[in-house]
């Protein structure tokens, strides 16, 4: 996406309030290229900076002073932002060609038409049902065309459009809650609206937005707007729009919009895990669909295979073993939907070449038979049936559809005929993969977002020029609930909700993000979670700071498992050995028959090289659980440590012998050996550690050196052994 530092650094200026500054170097830059900026408004900026300043220099007091000031610094980012949009598309050759199309109707903009033309399209589809039945298609045909190409034109003129003036937004503002503008129009519009907010903010855009997911009854729209002003609010504007915040907060004051917030966030994860669930369908759901079914995709179209006489002889239970295991599959394909899962990107990518998605408004145009590009084929008689069945019950996104309505003739001619009439002849329903979804559901607002967002997800994932815009599931816009525009709000009492979800979804990171965002009165489980994220982090200073974290869940509920347990790990993480075993031994007062908190508290206790007490316990376990690997591995580890190293041989070579050995144990086995003695068998331990992990020598003089240089101290191997180790293993 085109940027232009200079500009940037201009507006970085306006924002900073540096008004004369950011005037004399605008100035410079438009006399850089005379030819392509107008320069009157930025002079009656200048005169009217000038004006004000010379009262204040002539000692005038003006009330008012303040307020003039951030008004001319709005003008002027006004100013500097149409710049910034203008070079954009001077440099992106995409939005030239959507610029020149919106200029079309910028006359129907500038004259207040709009609504008027919105309005008639409206009034003459109704009109059509009083023509007469030979005129009535074509007229229909016509007025779809013509009315698609405006829309088009329309979204165009939009997502080029500079700084909206306040006379323009209220306009849009009204078109859009509107009854009497048809309810597709107005989500294209909300979506262009997005687009362009999210490209370069305009203040005046994301109003607009606000007020329609506000004011609006209408499902689809509101979900629209919803994701648009989510998406659209800059947080670097917060200063300089502090009407920005306000909204925001005030919306959150109601719970239901708090509740939507929190399902958008989980919604857009999904939409970003769709790559992930597109491995697991293709690889592992798929071929066992295919495999259990009757059909055999050919290059020719799908044919039914054949019935094999032998194999009921044979396998008699094949049949059943097949329905068992495409029954299977399915259940899965719908657990992963039911979850929130995009089960259809994989399959649908694939059908994004058509030329249906040149234009860039398609993509967001909501599902209709009557859009030109698709209404021949919705219209005709040969399988229609059949796809307007599909289209009922399968949860497609709008661009799934259209997709889908575009395949269909090429799929048509290819479909075994057998299915085809039992479809048509009504014997038969053609079940969507990820099954039937009943119409109540679908029009749940979580439903219609969770499509709309898929719409979108296609489009910055698969739409040719998608990288002359701003992708929202790639950026920190993705996690939204970090953003500072929602501190303070309602909607922080759920961010746990959001932390716990992110976490699940190994997003520790954008976790962290969350909860540090948060201002208000921080709870238990604020600590549990923010002690869980610090521990992920794994340095010393983090460790330090989820004990402190844990610490602080203690004192607001003292004996919680679960903050117990997360601050003897700390404490250990910290190699604060003693405080760790006072926790471990807390944990086993409450649950005294817990195998891991046996074997922490004996691992403590090595630490702590109390070595009697230690054993006495990996003993035990190690009788009550002989099969057990990790008591082994423990007991094997003390008794090392302890100097017993004959006992520990044999366990150290019972581990490396089972398949469930780890990486770690030919390192522990290479010390046992070292300190044994065995300063061969140790070295070939210790080449088979970093070969297991790709390692190399320069690991092992951290290892050495470093680590665990006190406990080779201790067990008599000096600063020259240890490097004629390192020399060793280099070679």
């Amino acid at each position: 996406m085109w940027e232009n530092k200079q500009l940037d650094e201009i507006q970085q200026h306006i924002f900073l309030g540096r008004l004369g500054k950011a005037l004399n170097m605008t100035q410079n830059y438009v006399l850089t290229f005379p030819q392509r900026y107008d320069t009157s408004i930025l002079q009656e900026l200048k005169n009217n900076y000038q004006l004000m300043t010379d009262y204040w220099r002539g000692g005038a007091v003006d009330p008012r002073r303040n307020e003039v000031y951030h008004k001319l610094l709005r003008q002027l980012n006004a100013l500097v932002t149409n710049m910034m949009i203008q070079d954009r598309i001077s440099h992106t050759s995409s939005l030239q060609s959507l610029y020149k199309r919106g200029e079309e109707i910028r006359p129907v903009i500038s004259e207040h038409l709009l609504q008027v033309r919105l309005e008639e399209y409206v009034a003459n589809v109704a009109m059509l049902e009083f023509e007469q039945e030979q005129q009535r298609e074509e007229k229909r045909l016509r007025l779809h065309q013509e009315h698609q190409q405006f829309m088009d034109r329309l979204f165009g003129y939009i997502l080029t459009s500079g700084v909206w003036p306040d006379w323009q937004a209220d306009a849009f503002a009204d078109i859009l809650l509107s009854p009497t503008v048809d309810s597709h129009d107005q989500q294209l519009i909300v979506s262009a609206v997005m687009l362009s907010a999210m490209s370069v903010f305009d203040f005046h855009k994301f109003r607009v937005l606000v007020k329609v997911y506000r004011d609006t009854t209408d499902p689809s729209l509101r979900q629209r707007a919803l994701v648009g002003w989510v998406f659209s609010a800059d947080s670097s504007m917060a200063e300089f729009y502090p009407e920005m915040r306000d909204m925001i907060v005030r919306l959150c004051d109601d719970e239901q919009v708090c509740k939507e917030l929190i399902e958008l966030q989980m919604q857009v994860v999904f939409c970003q895990n769709a790559e992930d669930d597109r491995q697991t369908i293709q690889n592992e759901i798929m071929p066992d669909l295919m495999k259990a079914s009757n059909l055999h995709i050919t290059r020719q179209g799908i044919e039914e295979k054949d019935d094999d006489p032998m194999r009921d002889i044979l396998h008699p239970d094949a049949a059943e073993e097949d329905m068992e295991r495409m029954e299977q599959s399915m259940n899965r394909m719908m657990d992963m939907q039911k979850q929130g899962a995009d089960i259809y990107f994989a399959g649908f990518s694939q059908m994004k070449r058509f030329t249906f998605f040149y234009d860039i408004s398609n993509w967001f145009a909501p599902f209709s038979p009557d859009h030109p590009g698709i209404s021949h084929i919705w219209q005709q008689g040969k399988g229609r049936k059949f796809l307007h069945v599909i289209m009922q019950l399968g949860a497609f996104c709008d661009s799934d559809k259209y997709s889908f309505v575009l395949a269909f003739e090429q799929v048509l001619s290819r479909l075994p005929q057998q299915m085809l009439q039992m479809v048509e002849q009504g014997e038969a329903s053609p079940m969507p993969v990820g099954g039937q979804v009943p119409i109540e559901e679908q029009r749940q607002p979580a439903f219609v977002r969770r499509l709309y967002l898929q719409n979108l997800y296609r489009f910055f994932r698969l739409y040719i020029q998608r990288g002359d815009f701003v992708n929202p599931f790639d950026d920190a816009r993705s996690v939204f609930t970090a953003n500072p525009l929602f501190r303070g709000s309602r909607l922080e009492q759920q961010m746990c909700e959001v932390a716990s979800f992110l976490i699940k979804h190994n997003r520790h990171a954008d976790a962290r993000r969350v909860l540090e965002g948060m201002e208000g009165q921080r709870d238990l489980r604020y600590y549990i979670l923010m002690g869980s994220l610090l521990m992920h982090t794994g340095d010393p200073a983090s460790c330090v700071a989820a004990m402190e974290c844990y610490g602080q869940a203690l004192q607001m509920q003292p004996g919680h498992r679960r903050a117990l347990t997360g601050y003897a790990r700390a404490c250990f993480a910290c190699k604060n050995y003693t405080e760790a075993l006072h926790t471990y031994e807390q944990l086993q007062s409450q649950d005294a028959d817990s195998q891991s908190v046996e074997l922490n508290i004996a691992v403590c206790l090595t630490h702590l090289q109390r070595y009697e007490e230690a054993l006495k316990i990996l003993f035990k376990q190690n009788y009550l659980y002989p099969d057990d690997q990790n008591v082994m591995r423990i007991l094997a580890w003390t008794l090392t440590v302890d100097g017993k190293y004959e006992q520990a041989v044999k366990l150290y070579d019972q581990l490396l012998s089972s398949g469930k050995r780890q990486v770690a144990d030919s390192l522990n086995y290479g010390y046992c050996l070292w300190f044994k003695g065995d300063v061969a068998g140790a070295a070939g331990m210790f080449r088979q550690y970093l070969s297991q992990q790709e390692g190399v020598p320069a690991a092992m003089e951290r290892e050495f050196l470093d680590t665990e240089h006190e406990l080779l101290s201790a067990h008599g191997i000096s600063d020259t052994e240890i490097l004629l180790m390192l020399d060793f293993l280099s070679q």
